[in-house]
Parts: structure tokens; C-alpha cells; sequence
């Protein structure tokens, strides 16, 4: 006779309402076969999203039909693993993209956007498009101008504060890949900064995080970051002392079922 040797976790029910690891069971003194083969996966995709380089080319077909202009910009970090071993050089410009920034006759935009690899250029290649396709025509509706997209290979965050001077612009908004985790290696984050310039604080930013398709969706990032934008505009700040205080209404779970 077979004896399975798998202990269920008393909390398993629990599993049904997140994707973190909790209640795996045991099997003797150790987790399950399955659920270190599930780490191990995890871990794995974690890892290759950390190195695998920005597809340009293909970002560019993507955001075609946004009909804007873009340009494809690039830090000081020359390939991937300087970029991961010099964190500063991802945040300054070389001096090709320098030199492209300053051509730009057209400057004062009231935003510029950005998308970035990041931690995770899978991230930005997945999610990044969805985004812009439902926050760029909101801003147009409002009115407000837009300078070229920007594309920035090995960027991190604090790089729209030297675009967003170089351009003029009032606001700049970054979209890149978030550090992944083991349960997304997918996942986009989005930083809003006022009057971008270098020194720029993260207590002077706004982040939206988590979008992805099993965190928040594309429709409710770029409808977040349209709020936070205008309002930034209006009120000529960002940061700790902007706050998203729509009232949301309380959304059930997908299942319609409530926890216990």
C-alpha cells in the first residue's frame, strides 16, 4: 500500500485567495517535492528577468499606434552587467542621448513619459504599452502636452529627473521593470515626479506599483497615474504631500466568495 507522505498545512483553504507562498504542506521535515520545484521555477524566472536585455525594436512596433514621437535614449551603464554592478551609472544619460535631448527644439511639455527595463525588462516589454494606451489618450483629452516618448535602455528610476530638465518638462512619469519577486518577475512599476531635476528625492515621487496582469491591471495603473498627474499640475507638487484620495469603491474577491 502507498502511503503518501505529503502533510497538508492546516491554512491550505487560505491558497485560494493569494499567490504568496503560504500553507505548502510538509513532507517529513522538509516542503514538498512540488513546491520546491515551483521555488525553484520561480526563482529562476526571477533571475533571467534581472538579465535579459530591453527588446527596443520590438517596443517600438508596439507603441506604433500611439502615434507620437519617441526617442530611444541610453545611461552611462554600457550593457547589463555594469548596469547591475553600478547602480549610478543607470541613472545619468551618455553623452549620445545628452546630445539628442538638447537638439529637441520643442521644449516646456507639460509631461514627459518614459519607459525603461529596469529590474526587469520583461516587465517593461509586457506591460508598459498597455499602460500608455489608455493613459496617453487621457491626457490628450485633458489637453495637456506631451513631449516624445522616451525609450532608455539600463535605466533606473532617478534618470526622468536629468530627461524631464533637459525637456522642460513640467512633470516626467517613468514606467520600468520592479526588482522581481518569486512570486512576479514580471512587474511594472511607474514613478511620477513635478518639476524633474537632478536631486530629486524618492519623497518627491509618487510610485504606482505591482501592474501586472495578476496585480494591477494596465486600465487601473494608467487611470491612477492620470489622476496623479493632473493633479501634480494643478497643485505643483508630488510626493509625500500627493495622495491619491479618490474614494474607490470595495471590490469584491473575482470568486464572489469572502474569507472566513
Amino acid at each position: 500500500m502507498n502511503v503518501s507522505t505529503h502533510t497538508p498545512d492546516g491554512w491550505s483553504a487560505l491558497r485560494r485567495y493569494t499567490a504568496a507562498r503560504v500553507a505548502l504542506g510538509r513532507a517529513g521535515g522538509s516542503l514538498p517535492t512540488d513546491e520546491v520545484i515551483r521555488f525553484a521555477i520561480a526563482h529562476a524566472a526571477a533571475r533571467d528577468a534581472v538579465h535579459t536585455p530591453l527588446d527596443v525594436e520590438s517596443l517600438q512596433r508596439d507603441i506604433t499606434h500611439l502615434q507620437m514621437p519617441y526617442l530611444v535614449l541610453a545611461t552611462m551603464a554600457a550593457d547589463r552587467a555594469t548596469y547591475l554592478q553600478q547602480p549610478d551609472l543607470g541613472r545619468t544619460l551618455d553623452g549620445d542621448s545628452r546630445g539628442a535631448l538638447a537638439a529637441r527644439t520643442e521644449k516646456g511639455a507639460d509631461v514627459v513619459l518614459i519607459v525603461a527595463d529596469g529590474l526587469s525588462a520583461p516587465a517593461a516589454q509586457r506591460q508598459a504599452t498597455p499602460v500608455l494606451a489608455g493613459l496617453v489618450p487621457a491626457l490628450w483629452r485633458d489637453g495637456l502636452r506631451i513631449a516624445p516618448l522616451c525609450i532608455v535602455r539600463h535605466a533606473r528610476v532617478a534618470v526622468e529627473d536629468e530627461i524631464g530638465a533637459a525637456l522642460g518638462a513640467k512633470a516626467a512619469v517613468i514606467l520600468l521593470g520592479e526588482r522581481p519577486g518569486l512570486g512576479a518577475a514580471d512587474s511594472l512599476g511607474a514613478y511620477l515626479v513635478f518639476d524633474p531635476r537632478p536631486g530629486r528625492t524618492d519623497a518627491q515621487r509618487n510610485c504606482v506599483s505591482n501592474i501586472r496582469p495578476g496585480g494591477l491591471s494596465a486600465a487601473e495603473a494608467a487611470d491612477t497615474l492620470h489622476y496623479l498627474i493632473s493633479e501634480a499640475l494643478r497643485r505643483r507638487l508630488s510626493g509625500v504631500m500627493l495622495k491619491d484620495d479618490r474614494e474607490k469603491p470595495l471590490v469584491p474577491p473575482a470568486n464572489g466568495v469572502l474569507p472566513q
